[in-house]
């Protein structure tokens, strides 16, 4: 990353997600002394077990209405992947919180079509281009007016199929095209992501800004590196679990710092909240923890495991070009579409109760370097386990189910309550009466 002089590395951060769509339900985030802190966080709140494309439910509480309500203003910019962006859509940036908004249904490329509040505007350039510097503009407004701010910046690349600006794929154009035209993509989200540090930077904004940034998933299996580990994205093995992370303000992190322990995009909501000391009124459970102990060196560990569950439900299809060009086609002509499936009407509909002696699926409790994977691949097979130390193993390669009897009875129970608590918060459980 050469536009970031690294202030703190989570070196083992991970995704609650192996794959973008729930990956970045994890984020929907004053320093003492009465003072307020801007936050700027990237590609990364709630946690649900189903692949990409379902929507966020509106009972849900994001970082954004938490922080709009302690006088934060919030903007999204980019990918949102959790819902409508029409105007009439039930799980909307909008109605996630978020004042200013233009977004995407899923991810886009050159030249793209997204929502600015619900209304299609055609944009030229680079996709990630285009998503700085509508976050800039935000930010800038937000600086003018001494407004304490919330933008989430979710870039549309890189993602297949991989089409990159030629200025940007021609310094790889010895490389096979595939690899050529994704690195391409890479070099305009490095720049992008560096234009919108260096206007933070401008705009006298920096000390006091936290800069949090993540990747949305592990790296392709013939694309990206997974740095050697088992597994790519879509999978709970750490080769789709893990992202490269960095966090930088300078004001409470003037040194640089490299982070160990395991942390993951839950985290991030329940430190910001304690960085940012804002409250929601009724707040259901999290699965995350504050990183505050972690990082200002209170804490040597974190305060509790982290589970991981990848349920067989089949994600559903949201085409961002598709459905976007038909919408600023339709608004052209004066219509408004109402398709209940792009609004995703049933959004807060929950019929379906799912039992809680069956988790289908591959699930996984990580309990400091041991890591348990649970895998129930079919009604008539039997749960299937394994056991690794990461800090040996990093690779999972050798299973220690077998030989660590104690240890495997403490994790599968608590293994087990936690998919219990899951499956409680499916069914609507832990949502407070409205």
């Amino acid at each position: 990353w050469r536009h970031l002089k690294l202030r703190t590395r989570l070196e083992e951060a991970l995704l609650w997600s192996s794959i973008c769509g729930s990956g970045l339900w994890k984020v929907t985030w004053d320093r003492g002394e009465g003072k307020k802190v801007t936050v700027v966080a990237d590609e990364s709140g709630v946690p649900v077990i189903h692949p990409a494309g379902h929507p966020i439910r509106p009972q849900e509480t994001t970082l954004a209405q938490v922080l709009r309500a302690a006088s934060y203003r919030t903007g999204h910019f980019g990918k949102w992947h959790l819902g409508s962006v029409q105007k009439d859509g039930t799980s909307t940036p909008g109605k996630c919180g978020f004042d200013e908004w233009v977004s995407a249904p899923n991810f886009f490329d050159l030249g793209p079509v997204l929502s600015d509040r619900g209304k299609a505007t055609q944009f030229r350039g680079d996709s990630s281009d285009v998503t700085a510097d509508l976050a800039v503009s935000f930010i800038r407004a937000c600086a003018k007016q001494k407004q304490p701010f919330l933008a989430v910046v979710w870039f549309g690349s890189p993602h297949a199929p991989h089409k990159a600006l030629p200025a940007d794929s021609r310094p790889y154009a010895d490389r096979p095209a595939a690899e050529r035209e994704f690195l391409g993509e890479i070099a305009a989200m490095d720049r992008a992501f560096g234009r919108v540090r260096a206007e933070i930077k401008a705009l006298g904004l920096t000390d006091d800004t936290i800069l949090w940034y993540c990747s949305d998933n592990g790296a392709l299996p013939k694309l990206g590196s997974s740095g050697d580990r088992r597994g790519n994205k879509g999978q709970v093995y750490e080769g789709g679990l893990l992202v490269p992370a960095l966090l930088e303000w300078p004001a409470r992190y003037p040194k640089p710092l490299v982070i160990s322990e395991p942390c993951v995009t839950s985290d991030m909501y329940p430190t910001v909240l304690e960085w940012t000391r804002a409250r929601a009124e009724q707040q259901p459970p999290l699965d995350g923890v504050s990183l505050a102990p972690l990082l200002d060196g209170r804490a040597a560990a974190r305060a509790k495991p982290i589970g991981f569950w990848n349920h067989p439900t089949p994600g559903v299809g949201t085409p961002s070009k598709e459905w976007m060009d038909e919408l600023l086609a339709e608004q052209a002509a004066g219509r408004e579409p109402s398709d209940p499936k792009r609004l995703f009407s049933d959004a807060g509909k929950i019929t379906t109760r799912y039992p809680l002696d069956k988790f289908p699926g591959h699930a996984a409790w990580l309990a400091g370097s041991w890591k348990l994977h649970r895998i129930e691949r079919a009604k008539a097979d039997p749960v299937k386990w394994e056991l690794y130390d990461l800090t040996t193993d990093p690779k999972e390669a050798r299973d220690l189910f077998a030989s660590d009897p104690k240890r495997v009875e403490k994790m599968q129970k608590e293994l087990t309550a936690w998919l219990e608590s899951v499956v409680r918060s499916l069914n609507g459980e832990d949502y407070p009466a409205r």
